[in-house]
């Protein structure tokens, strides 16, 4: 075999410069400006009509929870809608520089996780509709979203303007220091607390900000299978058990729509455990299984199967938390090919592995006759954040921040999966891309509240279920 016929083999990269003009060169296919487009085509599918389809699917007596959650506010249900925005994607103009897609891209899918070894770092969380696809994609849901959240937190468009600006031109400035990165050294760069708390040291950073990053970390740290003894499970007799908290977390037992949890242990914990690397899969080994419970999680995942799983190890003081979900074809498939995965749970895995660099110790996926699903630990230096008014969220001062991490840990991910160079030739060191990323925003978000105020009508009506969570 020739070098020549290696390095092909190898799919060896063009040098750096070549790759920027390549990336640049594709600015005349697609132009910058042409992403501020947003129209609807002729014949759209309402968003009623593609809840009522994805509805079909899912376990039945959850899908009233989930219209609720949705219905919560704007923001809530432009969360819940990745698979209205992916319809409304298809039809627009795309580079095609292709990067491992999230696929459900919002400024509530960020958070704080443990690497391996036990290294706190800062990206995105979740991966459910995760695909590879045209770049763009999620750097549009993200714009999108950080509009949407500005106005539900009751700020102006001048206000949403500034912080999807920040945040595209963050996204920018850190493709440009991947672009030339070298390969190994990218999949060791983490967004991680040192490296948080040097940006947040800057003066640019309001001190509210940096208090808030401050304890979310914290928050983060504390989180550990132990420190959830006593939060989510309770001692009978000479037991410990998961707490009943229904309709969110029940005992139940009953098989609908991949919810027989007898089947999930006999089948899928065995299909579970041989895709973990052999030191993972020993670990498992190690462990019994005590109790579980099925738990309702998320915003869009609502209505599909997810369960606890409560293990123990040396003794009660030696806990393991497991969380299983079930997983569906992604809302980016229609668009964009998913025939290189055996399963749903297989692809799932697959994306968050690359997106990450360093997922859960645990992750894994498996199948039984019923559901495809992935496995991870529910707790483990793990954070959430989430942009609101209530206590703990983060709020007008916080946000545009914040901002700045969302652009630079989707660069991260983006860089990690398709190439830096190509991306950043493509996005340039100007403004433009920020400013089309702001007019489709803009556009987008009023697109995102009629739809939204068509659902609630649809509520009202009769057409769609919804709980009444109060109760």
């Amino acid at each position: 075999m020739t070098l020549e016929t290696l390095n092909s083999y190898l799919k060896a990269r063009p040098p750096l410069s070549e790759r920027l003009a390549a990336g640049k060169t594709l600015r005349q296919k697609t132009p910058r400006r042409e992403l501020t487009q947003f129209k609807t085509r002729t014949g759209r599918r309402d968003a009623v009509r593609i809840l009522t389809a994805q509805a079909r699917s899912r376990i039945a007596d959850l899908v009233p929870i989930r219209h609720a959650r949705m219905s919560a506010d704007p923001f809530a249900f432009f969360r819940g809608g990745a698979a209205i925005m992916a319809q409304d994607l298809a039809m627009l103009p795309s580079p095609p520089i292709t990067v491992q897609l999230c696929g459900d891209m919002h400024v509530s899918n960020f958070g704080f996780f443990s690497t391996a070894e036990r290294r706190l770092v800062f990206g995105i969380n979740d991966f459910d509709e995760t695909l590879p696809g045209n770049f763009d994609w999620d750097l549009k849901r993200l714009a999108a979203s950080a509009m949407v959240a500005a106005q539900n937190l009751g700020q102006d468009q001048v206000y949403g303007e500034h912080i999807v600006r920040h945040m595209c031109s963050i996204y920018r400035k850190y493709l440009f220091q991947y672009a030339d990165t070298p390969y190994v050294e990218l999949t060791r760069t983490y967004i991680d607390d040192v490296a948080i708390m040097a940006q947040a040291a800057s003066p640019n950073v309001k001190n509210a900000a940096r208090r808030f990053v401050s304890q979310q970390m914290a928050k983060a740290r504390s989180n550990s299978n132990q420190s959830v003894i006593g939060k989510i499970t309770e001692r009978v007799g000479k037991h410990v058990r998961l707490i009943d908290r229904p309709p969110l977390v029940t005992h139940r037992t009953v098989s609908e729509g991949g919810n027989n949890i007898v089947v999930l242990l006999d089948e899928g914990l065995k299909s579970y455990a041989d895709t973990l690397p052999s030191d993972r899969k020993h670990i498992l080994e190690q462990y019994r299984l005590l109790d579980y419970a099925r738990k309702v999680v998320g915003v869009g995942s609502v209505g599909l199967p997810c369960w606890i799983l409560y293990m123990e190890g040396l003794n009660q003081h030696d806990p393991l938390f497991l969380q299983c979900k079930g997983t569906a074809r992604s809302v980016l498939a229609p668009h964009f090919p998913d025939k290189q995965f055996r399963s749903q749970g297989e692809r799932v895995v697959s994306g968050q592995r690359l997106i990450q660099g360093a997922p859960d110790l645990f992750l894994g996926y498996g199948i039984t006759r019923e559901v495809e699903f992935y496995m991870r630990q529910l707790r483990d230096m793990k954070g959430g954040i989430s942009i609101g008014n209530a206590k703990g969220d983060i709020g007008v001062t916080e946000f545009y921040d914040y901002a700045g991490l969302f652009g630079w840990a989707l660069a991260n991910a983006h860089a990690r999966s398709g190439d830096p160079a190509m991306l950043a030739g493509y996005c340039g060191k100007g403004d433009q891309l920020d400013e089309a990323m702001v007019q489709f925003a803009k556009a987008y978000s009023e697109q995102n509240l009629a739809d939204y105020e068509m659902f609630i009508k649809a509520i009202r009506a009769g057409k769609l279920r919804c709980a009444d969570l109060e109760q």
